[in-house]
């Protein structure tokens, strides 16, 4: 498995609900912030003009939250290899303590984008992000 990718997220006044901390939309938009990130770091840039990528699934498990003005890293991970379209990534969200706040399995299917339609993953795609090892 290759290691995580990260990112910093940090909350702001528009992020925070009535509970007085980041709403559940935010996290989700953030999720997809980061997979979107990864992807443009690590796919080929060919790859990047030729395919796109869009959820099918979101499974998420909210542990914690935080308030205006803190910070969290975001981590993603490919777990194993693609299933025809469909690539699985897992994300989650730590505080600076180092506690799993937010917690996701998430399912994308990639879409060849000159045809608009899913298309099987090739490994030349999948090689940046999975190494063939579970």
């Amino acid at each position: 498995m290759k290691p995580p990718f990260t990112r910093t997220f940090t909350a702001q006044a528009h992020d925070i609900d009535i509970m007085g901390h980041v709403n559940n939309a935010v996290w989700v938009q953030w999720m997809e912030a980061l997979a979107t990130a990864h992807w443009e770091a690590a796919a080929l840039p060919e790859h990047q003009e030729k395919y796109a990528w869009v959820v099918t699934r979101h499974e998420i498990d909210y542990r914690g939250n935080i308030a205006e003005g803190e910070s969290v890293t975001g981590e993603t991970f490919i777990p194993e290899g693609p299933t025809g379209a469909r690539f699985v990534r897992r994300v989650d969200f730590r505080n600076e303590a180092g506690k799993v706040l937010v917690s996701a399995r998430t399912t994308w299917a990639m879409v060849e984008i000159a045809s608009q339609r899913l298309m099987r993953v090739p490994p030349e795609v999948a090689a940046p992000f999975w190494d063939g090892e579970e």
